[in-house]
């Protein structure tokens, strides 16, 4: 195992943004800034002993300052969607930055999301942990918070993301990575091709916004059941409403049993490289995201990204669950910190 560490610029405020090499001995290699926490490369080895990037990336450090998708960053305080970029605690109401018709997706984008801040760095010999301290009101939201989120791998070469945060005060916090995969390569185009399984017997519908219903709706007799493996572009093109409102799969699935003990949620597979990851999480949902509205003119090696060349397993607490009834709060403060890990492991 090691850890090596490359200085490759500076933030646009002066500060120093590293590059954190992770390697193992079965030769897969990770690659992650200080940069929002950012996920830029992770290669695994194919069927035939080749070495597979399948980690989609920006072409350069501006790209990862900019980064439109979020591509492999850690996306917070409140990753998602919330209605009306509204919510409340305690009886209290908050507001978030209206960035996608009148609601809000992932916090900020532009300056206070956890996307967009240079982290603390601190290497743990076979990993690196990642720290902010966050102010109270920052973002409109209550508390001081001290955050982290630690990558970790393994020589079973899995990649653990274990996310920790207190505040002094009751607020929301509901952490996930936005990394896009293709287990054919980053730039080998449709993840169409590849095969999904999730342990999900519910979705969540939406309505126009992407904003769920609360109806947790069964998959059994719809394109969303992967209950069992399936390609994912076998159904994804289907005349019905909930498909056509996000151009592909973009909803929450109900993980089956969600207790808060870690488990695995997915297996996807790509028949052409032999590559399989499982994701394992102690979360209730995980999104899964076809990368419908991806682009990406100017990728890391030169390439491109267009619509369905990455997909997303967004290990997460439901969207809009701050004000949906009868979901499950990412409400955390003084005696409930947050606590929740993720696994990605490759075979």
């Amino acid at each position: 195992m090691a850890v090596k560490r490359e200085h490759i610029g500076e933030a646009k405020n002066g500060e120093p943004v590293y590059a954190y090499h992770l390697t193992n001995r079965a030769g897969m290699r990770v690659v992650v800034l200080n940069l929002g926490a950012t996920l830029t490369e992770i290669v695994v080895k194919d069927k035939e002993g080749n070495p597979v990037d399948v980690c989609l990336g920006q072409a350069d450090l501006e790209g990862y300052y900019r980064n439109p998708g979020n591509l492999g960053a850690v996306v917070g305080p409140i990753a998602n969607r919330t209605a009306g970029a509204k919510y409340e605690i305690d009886g209290r109401s908050y507001s978030l930055p209206q960035n996608e018709n009148g609601n809000n997706l992932h916090s900020d984008d532009e300056v206070y999301g956890f996307q967009r801040k240079v982290w603390n760095a601190e290497e743990t010999g076979n990993g690196v942990k990642f720290s902010i301290s966050v102010p109270d009101g920052e973002l409109g939201c209550p508390g001081n918070r001290e955050v982290s989120v630690t990558y970790t791998l393994s020589d079973a070469n899995e990649l653990a993301l274990h996310y920790q945060a207190t505040s002094d005060q009751n607020t929301a916090l509901n952490l996930t990575n936005h990394v896009y995969f293709n287990l054919r390569g980053h730039a080998a185009g449709s993840i169409e091709d590849h095969i999904m399984q999730i342990f999900a017997s519910h979705y969540l519908t939406v309505v126009p916004g992407a904003i769920p219903t609360g109806e947790l709706a069964p998959v059994a007799g719809t394109p969303f059941d992967f209950r069992k493996p399936k390609l994912i572009g076998k159904e994804i093109n289907t005349d019905i409403e909930q498909l056509k409102l996000v151009k592909g799969y973009d909803h929450n699935f109900c993980v089956d049993d969600a207790d808060g003990t870690l488990r695995e949620v997915a297996v996807t597979s790509c028949p052409a490289t032999g590559i399989t990851m499982h994701t394992l999480s102690d979360l209730p949902g995980v999104q899964f995201y076809a990368g419908n509205a991806l682009v990406a003119p100017r990728a890391k090696d030169g390439g491109s990204y267009g619509s369905r060349d990455g997909f997303c397993l967004e290990t997460q607490y439901f969207p809009n669950s701050l004000n949906q009834e009868g979901f499950e709060k990412p409400i955390f403060g003084p005696g409930h910190d947050l606590d929740t890990t993720t696994i990605y492991r490759f075979d």
